[in-house]
C-alpha cells in the first residue's frame, strides 16, 4: 500500500504542476484514484512540506509549495 500511496503522490504532484491548484474532488476525478488514496497521498505530501492544503467552503483546496 505504501508504494501505491507514493505513486499517487507523484500523480498529484504532476496534476498540481499542470493545474496550479485543485480541490480533492477535482484531483480524484482527474487522476482517477479513490478519494481515500488521494487523501493519504496528500497527507504524505503535506507532511513533507511539498503541498499546502486549505479548507474553503467545505472543500479542501491544494497547491504545490514551489518556493523553498
Amino acid at each position: 500500500m505504501i508504494t501505491e500511496i507514493g505513486i499517487t503522490a507523484g500523480d498529484i504532484w504532476h496534476y498540481l504542476d499542470q493545474h496550479k491548484e485543485a480541490t480533492v474532488d477535482e484531483m480524484t476525478k482527474g487522476i482517477g484514484k479513490s478519494r481515500e488514496l488521494i487523501l493519504m497521498s496528500l497527507g504524505w505530501l503535506a507532511r513533507e512540506g511539498h503541498v499546502s492544503v486549505m479548507e474553503e467552503s467545505g472543500h479542501y483546496r491544494t497547491w504545490l509549495n514551489t518556493a523553498k
